[in-house]
């Protein structure tokens, strides 16, 4: 036992091994994920709600989006933005893979008649000849990719944009990093059985990287017939490393905001939102 504590305590270099999709592509887990997000009775969901809906607003009047607007939505989920921008008769392509998550945004889709071009896909390996005037990366997506991959998609966007088009990307910023705290804790079962339907013993493991800024939310969930682990890995951000590797594959950086609805820069800000061009 004394050896698999070590183990499970045990630091994996930045990015050393990647299962961040077995939250979003798990049966279980990803209905339990849309679940949380959809619980009417969360006070963060209706917050979430609003701030979505006054971010739609502000996304559509700054890049002027209507129906001759191209949008696509990587890692749209379960259609929250892409439904929006739809509503605001915006041409839209939603790529996501979490069947769960796709399955609830077509469904939504429908119900609304709303024409939305969902593609089950993880967007790593997506390609399209359509081209777009907006492609948007939101709710902090792009911290969740390492180096490689995020070199992978920022090339992918330049290829979808059209000339001039524009990329909307939000991440977590140095100040969010400062506030995180390595940390160990155990639970047995979640009231909600987040992890599994079985009985199952979880140690989750926050560790930090000073010197790359990457924080890891490790979880090791340990079932009687099986032990598994998922790491969970973020990147953050000052606007300098932002704007060194978006220009080292091309685009322009046009600003920084804090959030996406436009809200001006500041230090104490958690987040930071970048707008570049191509």
């Amino acid at each position: 036992m004394f050896k698999e504590l070590e183990e499970i305590n045990s630091h994996p270099e930045p990015f050393q091994f990647y299962t961040a999709d077995v939250l979003w592509t798990d049966n279980h887990t990803s209905r339990k994920m849309l679940e949380s997000h959809l619980n009417e009775d969360f006070e963060v969901s209706i917050q979430n709600r609003e701030f979505i809906k006054q971010s739609v607003d502000w996304i559509v009047n700054h890049f002027e989006l209507d129906q001759n607007r191209q949008v696509a939505d990587f890692g749209c989920g379960k259609g929250s933005y892409a439904t929006r921008l739809a509503e605001k008769g915006a041409v839209v392509t939603g790529i996501d893979f979490s069947e769960t998550f796709i399955r609830y945004a077509m469904e939504m889709a429908k119900q609304k008649g709303l024409a939305i071009n969902y593609v089950k896909q993880n967007y790593l390996e997506f390609e399209t000849e359509d081209r777009f005037d907006l492609i948007t990366l939101l709710l902090s997506d792009f911290c969740a990719l390492n180096p490689s991959q995020r070199k992978i998609m920022l090339e992918k966007f330049y290829t979808f944009l059209k000339p001039g088009g524009s990329l909307l990307v939000d991440v977590y910023s140095l100040n969010a990093f400062n506030q995180r705290e390595e940390t160990e804790t155990y639970e047995h079962s979640r009231i909600d059985g987040f992890w599994s339907p079985e009985n199952y013993y979880c140690l989750q493991n926050i560790f930090k990287y000073d010197e790359e800024k990457v924080v890891l939310d490790k979880y090791t969930i340990i079932e009687e017939k099986r032990t598994r682990i998922i790491y969970n890995w973020l990147q953050y951000f000052s606007e300098d490393l932002l704007r060194k590797e978006f220009a080292e594959n091309g685009f322009k950086v046009e600003g920084f905001y804090s959030d996406v609805t436009g809200t001006t820069t500041s230090p104490e800000s958690l987040e930071i939102v970048i707008i570049a061009k191509k």
